[in-house]
């Protein structure tokens, strides 16, 4: 593969998928899609810009026309669809753009995809690529014990869960359907650098420092299974490159923790890297609310499959990952600071009629 298409490229995982690419692959060029809402931006990629290797095109897979142009212009041996509106609490208080983006965005790209496949001689068009990210959140909430495998069904619970499981639906159909080699993962609680600042790792960091509130949903023994970003990176890499098309290849972390026991590790963390001028913890910010509608108990992920067919494994322990992830937040305040208050906003648009 020498040009991949990365859509949701200035989010969270993209820009960490896009630089691992880049980095591993000197030859490979990427086409980077995405919409800049509230959660993606520039500043995410703002090392890359300068790099000939990068394309970045703003606009959102929903867009038909654009999709379609991007594929004949550029001609990718691979999509990767990181495109999604992903936020449980903004699905509750309102699901539209999350049906929007994530059931008729990803509906509009396999088009996309589908129409530029039939254009490549056949030979091409066996080695084509569209990889799907999911979540674990689809298959709904565990009980103490078992993990989700790639065969348990699918019980979402959230509109946001609801959106995703539908994108997953359409995207195995259009591989038995129409035959559009696809793969499809779903992954465990990403955490590391890049992440929007509304998600409880870095939401707790900023806040702790901020001396917020650290607010903690119902009794905080909710469960996650917590997966490194950068490992999460390596395992797509894996799949795009390895993986068989038509199947399904969960990635998980083997970190379970309770929401409450990552708020106390970060704080302790913080106790000893940005101690309190009083000496007292940060501990002392911990809130508790009330628990939000349709809250999973517990997602754990099986990931013997990838393990076991295609030789992935993380490598990131959770103690290892939380203290980097902490020291990235730190180092990053601006980055923090500015995608919060929403600065980049304020110049996205002259900088995109230049780069597009």
């Amino acid at each position: 593969m020498h040009t991949i298409l990365v859509t949701g490229g200035a989010g969270f995982i993209g820009p960490n998928f896009t630089r691992h690419m880049l980095d591993t692959y000197k030859d490979l060029t990427i086409i980077n899609l995405d919409k800049l809402t509230y959660a993606g931006n520039l500043d995410s990629l703002a090392d890359l810009m300068d790099n000939p290797r990068h394309i970045f095109v703003q606009g959102g897979i929903e867009d038909h026309s654009l999709v379609e142009y991007i594929f004949t212009q550029y001609c990718p041996q691979a999509a990767v669809n990181f495109a999604a509106e992903s936020h449980v609490d903004r699905s509750i208080e309102g699901p539209a753009a999350f049906i929007q983006t994530n059931i008729v965005g990803t509906f509009r790209l396999l088009e996309a995809a589908r129409a530029y496949c039939r254009t490549l001689p056949e030979v091409e068009q066996g080695q084509f690529r569209f990889l799907h990210v999911s979540t674990d959140e689809v298959y709904g909430s565990l009980g103490p014990e078992g993990y989700f495998t790639e065969a348990t069904p699918y019980a979402p619970n959230s509109p946001y869960s609801a959106s995703k499981a539908a994108s997953d639906h359409l995207v195995r159909a259009w591989y038995h359907t129409y035959g559009l080699p696809i793969l499809t993962t779903n992954c465990s609680n990403n955490y590391g650098p890049y992440q929007f600042p509304e998600k409880l790792i870095p939401l707790m960091i900023l806040n702790a420092l901020d001396g917020k509130p650290l607010p903690v949903y119902g009794d905080g023994q909710n469960i996650r299974d917590w997966l490194y970003v950068r490992d999460h990176c390596r395992a797509i890499d894996t799949i795009l490159l390895n993986g068989r098309t038509g199947e399904v290849y969960n990635i998980g972390g083997n970190s379970e923790k309770t929401n409450l026991e990552i708020v106390h590790t970060i704080c302790d963390i913080l106790d000893e890297m940005r101690p309190k001028l009083d000496g007292a913890s940060y501990r002392a910010q911990i809130t508790f609310v009330p628990d939000r509608p349709g809250h999973d108990r517990r997602y754990a992920i099986d990931a013997s499959k990838i393990k076991r067919e295609l030789g992935w494994q993380p490598v990131e322990n959770f103690a290892d990952g939380i203290k980097k992830t902490i020291e990235w937040y730190l180092a990053n305040r601006v980055w923090c600071d500015r995608v919060t208050d929403g600065s980049y906003r304020r110049e996205r648009l002259g900088l995109c009629e230049k780069l597009v």
